[in-house]
Formats: structure tokens, sequence, C-alpha cells
């Protein structure tokens, strides 16, 4: 009789109004995000959590181009097709403000992510607003800007001699941006198909702001003052100015037909033998160690983002964080998941597939910074990272930026003070629209 009743309640609980078994809905967890190799990963990741557990895990992907959209949209709608999205760290304005994205203070205090996770990972990745202790994601893909090289170029004795007769100093891993900007303007050979640099210039998302914020930030630069909103006399600073004067410098020394290129040109750009050094996210860096989507595999290097002129050193900020959705009706199976993701043996786990972590004890152990070339430059990198504005308004901010930028940068059109000078206009008139200003 006692089995009887219970296997009766357990029924019971087990039985929605509408019919369907929690049990059976609690079995199969959906993660949205892009498309692209860490997505693979963290499939590979989540098969290893099903046979833990029992819990399907399915990464449903879509093209970067139409992530964003594709995720409002569901989001506006209040559907449920994502348990978990992993968000740019741009939307965590829009996701928490818009009521998107379940609050996740409590877990992130009771797991102390803010000890465990990158000082970084934690502010860019996880809160909203900036210093409020409240939490809506935890930090899933870590990742920033780096560079690519080809060290046979470099260390070829002809060059090396060349290079310090031109230069008068040692031809080497660029240490600041002038070095930069001299090693572009050495290899640029168009009529041997040889050219100097790879940069972003892309303008439909954030490609352009990325690559912008690398030279911005090192010169010392800021886009604005996050706790005020303030922007005029700091986007276009004269540091800003100098900053975005380096970057159309180096657009010179770019392989031609450069002015819309992301992160797929600047890793064909060192797989084609197009250029010396190559800008892009430490996430599409594995492929370039693999002869079978890198011809010049092994002869390929890799530096953190170089310093500015007054030795300050930074990098604009990549990666995402994972969120659980306000919509998703296995909310509980989510944050048992997020449990199972952030234990030590899971995050070493995460990187040894392919996946950058976040975790402070994994990124500063040797294990992990010798484990591939690039793997050191990524742990100095993630440890000096700044990023866009978070706010829900991001987009029409990417879009102002991009549209005073880009004529600059790949049109020659105006300076960058004028540039500059433009957006901080935008952006304070953008803010002003959003009532960001006290009164």
């Amino acid at each position: 009789m006692r089995k009887i009743m219970t296997s009766v309640l357990a029924g019971i609980g087990l039985t929605l109004a509408c019919g369907t078994s929690v049990y059976a809905q609690e079995k199969e967890l959906t993660i949205f995000w892009a498309e692209w190799d860490p997505a693979n990963y963290l499939q590979e990741l989540g098969n290893e959590y099903e046979k833990e557990t029992g819990v399907k895990i399915t990464v449903e992907t879509t093209p970067w181009a139409d992530f964003q959209t594709k995720t409002f949209t569901e989001f506006n709608a209040h559907g449920d097709a994502y348990d978990l999205v992993v968000g740019d760290s741009q939307w965590l304005g829009a996701g928490s403000t818009g009521g998107h994205y379940v609050d996740l203070t409590d877990f992130f205090n009771k797991h102390k992510l803010n000890e465990v996770m990158a000082p970084a990972t934690v502010k860019y990745y996880a809160e909203y607003p900036g210093n409020s202790g409240k939490y809506w994601a935890i930090p899933l893909e870590g990742d920033a800007v780096g560079w690519a090289y080809r060290k046979d170029w470099f260390e070829d004795p002809k060059e090396k001699e060349a290079f310090k007769a031109k230069y008068g100093y040692e031809l080497a891993v660029p240490e600041d941006f002038k070095q930069l900007r001299d090693i572009a303007e050495f290899f640029y050979r168009p009529d041997e198909k040889r050219y100097g640099i790879a940069i972003y210039t892309q303008t439909t998302y954030d490609a352009l702001a990325m690559g912008f914020e690398n030279a911005l930030f090192s010169y010392g630069g800021e886009l604005g003052d996050y706790s005020n909103y303030k922007v005029e006399g700091i986007v276009n600073s004269p540091v800003a100015v100098d900053a975005l004067e380096m970057y159309k410098e180096l657009y010179k020394f770019t392989p031609p037909n450069w002015g819309n290129t992301f992160f797929q040109e600047d890793n064909q750009a060192i797989t084609e033998g197009l250029a010396a050094m190559s800008m892009n996210y430490f996430a599409f860096f594995p492929s370039l160690l693999n002869e079978a989507t890198n011809p010049n595999a092994k002869v390929t290097g890799f530096f953190a983002n170089p310093k500015g002129p007054t030795g300050e050193q930074f990098a604009a900020l990549g990666g995402q964080g994972i969120s659980i959705v306000t919509y998703s009706k296995k909310q509980e199976a989510s944050k048992k998941f997020l449990e199972w993701f952030i234990k030590d043996s899971t995050q070493k786990r995460w990187a040894e597939l392919g996946g950058y972590t976040a975790s402070q004890a994994v990124l500063k152990s040797p294990e992990f910074q010798n484990a591939t070339p690039y793997n050191k430059a990524f742990y100095e990198t993630m440890f000096k990272v700044k990023d866009f504005w978070a706010v829900p308004e991001y987009a029409e901010l990417l879009t102002q930026l991009n549209n005073r930028l880009g004529p600059y940068v790949v049109g020659d059109k105006g300076t960058a003070k004028e540039a500059l000078d433009g957006l901080a206009k935008d952006w304070t008139e953008t803010f002003t629209k959003y009532g960001r200003y006290a009164n």
C-alpha cells in the first residue's frame, strides 16, 4: 500500500495541469548561441553532462549575423524555445531591464563567483548596472582581441637586418602601437602580394568598435564615464583622437578590399599568407594551429594587444556570459546545469575542449598557460580588458559609432577629431533621449 501511495503521489507531483510530465520536461535543456567553434565545444561538454545526469543538452546555433535579431525576437514574444542563452556582454542591460534574464544574484553570491571568476569577466559578463552587485549571467566564454603573426617572416635574417637598418631597432613582437605600425609598414609589399596587417573594419555590428577599442584603451582613452554617461570630452579627447588616427594609419597597410572585414577575413589573412599580423578574437585562434585549416600553422605565433604611448595596455573584451531565460519553464534544471558548469573540474574540462574559461584558478595554472601557443597571451589579456556600453540602448550606440568612424577609417572622409566630435554629439543626444542624465 505504501509503495502504491508513493507511486500515486509521485505521479501527481510529476504531472502539470496541461498533462505534460515535469520529469520529461526537465530531461532536456536548450541553450542558444551563435554558430562558431565554442558552441561546438559547449555541445561536447553538454554531452558529458547528459552522461552524468541523464539531462540532454542541446546547443542550438544561428549565424552571428542574425544571432541578436533572432534572440530578441524570441525574448520580445516571451517565447520559451530557449532555456539558456549565451548572450553578448553588451546585452546585459537590455536582457536585465527588459525582463528577459533571470536574476542570478543569489546564485552568484552563494557560489562566491566573484572570487572564482576573473574580475573583468564578472564586471562585463555578469553585473548590471555597474557596481550594483546585481548579476544576470555566469561568465562562460572568456574572450578578447589578440594578434596572430607570421613567425617565419619575423625571424628571417634578411628581414631582420633590413628592418633594423630602416627603423633602428630589432624586428620582434611589437611592444607598443608605434612598433606595430612600423612592422605593418615594413611588410606592406603590394607588388609581392604581401601586406602588413589585418584589422577589423566591418560596420554591421561591433567589429570596427572592437578594433578601435584596442587602440583607444591602450592610448589611455575611454568611451565615456559609465557612472554618469558623460561622453563629451572623453570619447573625443586628445588621446582618443590619437588612437583613431593610429587605427586609420594601420588600415593603410591592409590587403586590398579590406574595408568590410571581421574575424573570418582576419584569419584568412594568415591562412592565405596575406599579412604579417592579424587582429582577431582569441576564440578564432585554434583553427590557426590546425594544419588542415592553416597551411602556415607551424609558423604562426600569437601576442597580446600592445601598449599605447604611455605604457598602458588593454584590449577590447569579447566573450559572453550564460543567462537563464525568464520565460523558460525549466529554470531549476537550468540552475543545476550552471552549478555543474562552474565546478573546478568542469571549468578545467571546458578549457581542454577549447572553450575559454573565465575561472581564475584555471587561467593562472601553468597547465593552462602552456597548453597552446596563445593561452599565455590570453591569460595576460583577460586581466587587462575593457568593454563597450552594456546599456539597453547599446545597439543605437554601436550604429552611431559605425556611422561616424567607418567613413573616416575606410572612406578617408574628414578628420579623426571631426568623427569623434560627431560621435560625442550623437551619444549625448541618445543618452538624453533615454533619460540617462540627472535633472
